[in-house]
């Protein structure tokens, strides 16, 4: 590949330049940071060797050949190191590049890498040529991904990772941006601050939390699931009843609540649901409930729920939804939240109705239950019901 020329971008209260080899302490002590290594491949531990040979001969070599662009970014002011933005791969034949980027710890909050990533996407653009580039995260990194879109990405969906970081998942998420498509600087852009992708990068971006709801005298706690409740998962999803009105496998076994285990950490980390153990005072499993988000609707979301046997009947359930959909409205920013039954499923009405879900009608054919479509009732709750 031909040489890359070394340049300077000024934008947007940044300065993007060359590393140097004055930047070697500051780069060690950034990727000492937990975050920069667990979402990064940069060598575990981190010792100042790496640093040094970083500034000094990879960055160097990479815009020698041609095969990369990395910048160190730099407040414009003051000249502090504040992060690593650049090209990591360059294809002179499709005229295509990957953009990474970390923020140094004592540089966050202030878009730090959304500007530098816009900055270098408009060199890249405008002085390379190329005609695309292309993001790539793990799926789970959360401030990664807000990043890609706040600098204009279309997150357009997974790919299995070539290179996952030690340690992490294989499963990552890709988006692309084209010229034209670079938020002009300071432009808030279609997930600035305070959007609904702020608020759900947030949420999954950190561990699920565990929520509190009380029926009488009894404290529930909707916690994630663990390795403990199998054998309490694997009765309940033996019941008569629960086959009867749920899609569980029939026969369950103990792999499938191992796979419902590996699902709901998935679906956590993927941000695109949040599935719950219900537990009671003595932390013993008496049901389970997922939010699942739309995929089509960012605003709308749908609720399932089951109770163990020995449960039923003591307004566990009712108490678990309502605390959920009011999470899924004040944390995720929601709007209606839908729940679905098979008409004659008269328990599973109940229980929408006690957290104050409204039925708002029968959908003919709405639910595919064991290969047959049958009709389902439909109801809904509302963030404004709440009040």
């Amino acid at each position: 590949m031909a040489r890359v020329e070394p340049v300077e971008i000024t934008e947007d209260g940044l300065l993007l330049r060359p590393w140097r080899a004055t930047d070697a302490d500051a780069v060690h002590r950034a990727c000492q940071d937990p975050d920069i290594q667990r979402w990064t491949t940069v060598p575990r531990p981190y010792r100042p060797e790496h640093a040094q040979a970083f500034v000094t001969e990879v960055a160097p070599a990479d815009w020698a050949a041609g095969t990369g662009a990395p910048f160190a970014v730099c407040d414009a002011a003051t000249g502090e190191l504040v992060g690593s933005c650049g090209l990591v791969s360059i294809d002179t034949v499709l005229r295509s590049g990957e953009v990474g980027y970390w923020t140094a710890p004592w540089a966050r909050g202030a878009g730090v890498s959304v500007r530098a990533t816009r900055a270098v996407a408009r060199w890249a653009f405008d002085s390379l040529r190329l005609r695309r580039l292309i993001w790539q995260a793990e799926v789970g990194n959360h401030a990664s991904r807000l990043v890609a879109l706040r600098a204009g990405f279309r997150v357009e969906g997974r790919l299995r990772l070539a290179d996952p970081a030690p340690g992490g998942g294989a499963q990552g998420w890709v988006g692309s941006l084209l010229p034209g498509e670079v938020p002009e600087p300071r432009a808030t852009g279609p997930a600035g601050p305070g959007t609904l992708e702020a608020r759900r990068a947030a949420a999954f971006g950190a561990a699920q939390p565990v929520l509190f709801a009380t029926t009488g005298a009894t404290e529930l706690r909707l916690r994630p699931m663990e390795e403990r409740d199998f054998e309490a998962i694997v009765q309940t999803c033996r019941d008569p009843e629960t086959i009867r009105w749920t899609t569980v496998p029939d026969p369950y076994e103990p792999a499938d609540a191992e796979s419902y285990l590996t699902y709901s950490r998935d679906a956590w980390a993927g941000g695109t649901s949040a599935c719950f153990v219900v537990a009671d005072a003595d932390d013993r499993f008496v049901g389970s409930i997922d939010l699942r988000l739309s995929p089509a609707d960012p605003l709308l979301a749908d609720v399932g729920f089951l109770t163990a046997p020995a449960s039923r009947g003591r307004g566990f359930m009712p108490a678990a939804l309502t605390a959920l959909a009011t999470w899924g409205f004040t944390t995720l920013g929601l709007a209606r939240v839908e729940w679905r039954a098979n008409v004659g499923n008269t328990a599973s009405r109940r229980v929408a109705e006690k957290a104050g879900f409204v039925i708002e009608g029968t959908a003919r054919g709405g639910l595919t239950h064991r290969d047959e479509r049958v009709d389902a009732w439909v109801g809904a709750l509302l963030a404004g019901d709440l009040a």
